[in-house]
């Protein structure tokens, strides 16, 4: 039997994303507010903390739609995913400045989901026999 390989990594994968996905929607609508969470003496890369929020809000929801075609299991969910953990990790880089070390968890979640997504649908190699004994 031909096993796949990386389902559990591909599960969990979308798991990520959708905690992802929910976290960056609501970090996105609270900085789009100026809620008093954010740090406003930060220095943001591309604009101010309204226009980030909008960055954020949107790669949010890239990601929740990301995970929602993980879940239909074919292969545009994957490389969508890919392509959604992909902005995400690229964001993070951007939001060093305000947030370092959470960046670079986000970053390093983001790089994890990407490896899980690649692995998953490749043939599981054969199992190796036994030397044979006489």
């Amino acid at each position: 039997m031909n096993e796949v390989r990386g389902f559990g990594r591909a599960v969990l994968a979308m798991v990520f994303l959708l905690i992802g996905g929910v976290l960056n929607v609501v970090y996105g609508i609270a900085a789009i507010g100026n809620s008093h969470f954010f740090a406003h003496d930060t220095h943001y890369v591309f604009s101010s903390l309204n226009g980030w929020g909008w960055v954020t809000l949107i790669i949010g929801i890239i990601e929740l739609f990301a995970a929602i075609s993980l879940i239909q299991g074919n292969t545009f969910g994957r490389w969508f995913g890919i392509f959604a953990a992909s902005l995400a990790a690229i964001g993070a880089l951007l939001d060093i400045p305000a947030y370092p070390f959470w960046s670079l968890a986000v970053f390093g979640l983001s790089l994890w989901i990407i490896q899980g997504l690649v692995v998953y649908g490749e043939s599981q190699p054969p199992a190796k026999q036994p030397p044979a004994t006489s």
